[in-house]
């Protein structure tokens, strides 16, 4: 069986010039980078401003598995199957983290004969976004050092400095630092921190805005320290705001690939899902829209954090809503949350797939909620047995949902023509009354119970007491009316990694909450999430390299 790199390199694929012809994108409205890559051009955004909003579904997932979901993977082969179909159809995806690259997940082009190309471009370097995010990230951090050094005229507590730098790689020796050691001309000695890029308040601030203003905008709102009587320090206040949106100026552009079916790709921003928000910017979002009859974006992680900040966080802050729910689950993954070992995953095993069908129906259950038309997809293995597929089929239109099976990874687009065909229907049939989980005016401790127990299954929430000082401070600042951002493992529907299927019986813990003034959300710190990873005992990393003029390894 050929690796997804080797089938990614085997592609013929189309100038993107033609691509974009698809959909209707002149080629003086591109900024190319090379044959197979470009961003968008303002010009273009403005000139489709009016354009009638295509449909907009979102895929979704239970929550992850050693054993595999492949969520990407089917967003890529639904938006393939459509185009297959004649519709005029795009998906919209998230630009992969280098520290996943390098460290156990891999890369986030899809799979099999549902990727994305140039593979290794995008997972790679791409277009030079996240290294813009970084150093715009760095540039506050530098500017904030030096403002204090240099007389600390606003008179900020250096035991109070929020703001941290970033680094898009998998580096734990990062996490908690001292600068500032030397001589007095080497700055002010303070304890400091990392975070990966794809955590820093920047990205998630690019992929909300909506033009330059509206960054210039968020990014003035940033607090990064406190002063000595409590009041927040801004970007603003050290007149950093330009020059970061000047590192921006491209960055904010969004970009377009292909399928391995020549589908067109808007691939833009990409916040963590359970630190960020999880979603690609609102900017690719809404532009696919308006050249598309239907596009196809995706959510991270599972349903429980991709999916709930998608639809309580974006589309708040964008306006926009979904048309049709896909939720992605395995045979596989299932028999795994019913307790299944992996290595006996392919073994038939329907009491096991009795047991953990549960974490998919409380799943379906939560998107319910929202009133979006679901479509249950299963991403088929070989190993899947007629009885397994009969009896998730049995359990998901019981529920009230439509199913299809997906072979897309085996298959690319043929692979997705019932999945496509029933997204169709729904699209044609079924129509969406969207609703939010909680509304604006609630306070924060509202919020944060709202998503712990109808979308986690909590009990209630417990708060330790520097969360609850905490929360009392961001509401006295103003802050009270902005959407929570909830920091969670993505493993179990609770704050528990270890704790599979549909928890019971147990509380939220809330540790820390602190505002991201710019993103426009608060975000709420539950069990012991990493705002920077580390690399495991054998990261992806060593099995890269360049053969000739091949890159090999990625995954």
């Amino acid at each position: 069986m050929k690796t997804d790199i080797e089938i990614a390199q085997e592609a013929v694929m189309q100038p993107i010039t033609e691509v974009a012809k698809s959909l209707d994108i002149e080629a003086d409205e591109l900024e190319l980078y090379g044959k197979y890559k470009a961003k968008l051009s303002d010009e273009l955004i403005k000139r489709v401003e009016n354009n009638k909003d295509g449909k907009l579904v979102l895929v979704t997932a239970i929550n992850p598995t050693p054993a595999g979901e492949g969520k990407t993977t089917v967003t890529v082969g639904l938006g393939e199957a459509l185009g297959k179909m004649g519709k005029k159809a795009s998906i919209a995806l998230r630009e992969p983290s280098l520290g996943p690259c390098f460290g156990i997940k891999g890369g986030a082009a899809g799979g099999g004969y549902a990727q994305v190309v140039p593979m290794e471009d995008l997972n790679l370097h791409f277009t030079g976004d996240f290294h813009a995010i970084t150093s715009a990230n760095n540039l506050l951090a530098a500017m904030l050092d030096n403002h204090i050094q240099q007389g600390n005229q606003l008179g900020i507590d250096t035991r109070q400095v929020v703001w941290k730098r970033c680094l898009d790689m998998n580096d734990r020796v990062l996490r908690n630092i001292v600068v500032g050691m030397g001589n007095k001309m080497d700055g002010v000695v303070r304890e400091d921190h990392f975070v990966i890029s794809v955590a820093s308040e920047i990205m998630a601030i690019l992929c909300l805005a909506n033009d330059m203003e509206d960054l210039k905008d968020k990014l003035s709102k940033i607090i990064v320290a406190y002063t000595r009587d409590g009041k927040p320090v801004t970007a603003a206040d050290l007149k950093a705001v330009g020059a970061m949106a000047a590192l921006l100026k491209d960055a904010i552009k969004p970009n377009l690939i292909q399928t391995l079916e020549h589908t067109p790709a808007f691939v833009h921003g990409g916040p963590f899902a359970n630190i960020a928000h999880g979603c690609n910017s609102v900017r690719a979002t809404k532009l696919a829209m308006k050249l598309s009859d239907i596009v196809v974006t995706e959510a991270g992680f599972g349903a429980d954090l991709g999916a709930e900040k998608f639809l309580d966080i974006k589309c708040r802050k964008a306006g926009i809503s979904p048309d049709a729910i896909v939720l992605v689950a395995t045979v596989r993954a299932l028999k795994y949350n019913g307790g299944v070992a992996k290595a006996d995953l392919s073994d038939e095993n329907v009491d096991a797939l009795k047991a953990g069908i549960v974490n998919l129906e409380k799943h379906i259950e939560n998107l319910q909620q929202y009133g979006v038309p679901i479509v249950v997809t299963l991403n088929q293995f070989v190993t899947d047995t007629d009885a397994e597929l009969t009896f998730v089929k049995d359990f998901v239109e019981a529920k009230g949902c439509d199913f299809a099976l997906a072979e897309v990874w085996e298959k690319g687009g043929e692979g997705g023509l019932a999945l496509a065909e029933k997204v169709c229907d729904v699209l044609k049939n079924k129509k969406a009354d969207f609703k939010m989980i909680y509304d604006d005016d609630m306070s924060l401790k509202d919020k944060i119970n709202a998503v712990a127990t109808k979308i986690y299954g909590a009990d209630g929430v417990t708060y330790a007491p520097a969360a609850e000082k905490q929360l009392k401070t961001i509401t006295d600042l103003g802050f009270g009316n902005l959407p929570v951002c909830m920091a969670k493992t993505q493993y179990s529907l609770s704050d528990d990694a270890t704790l599979l299927g549909r928890p019971e019986g147990f509380d939220v813990n809330v540790r820390e909450v602190y505002v991201s003034a710019g993103a426009g959300f608060v975000v709420v710190i539950t069990g012991s999430i990493m705002t920077m990873p580390g690399l495991p005992k054998v990261p992806a990393a060593e099995r890269i390299d360049v053969i000739g003029d091949k890159i090999v390894g990625l995954f």
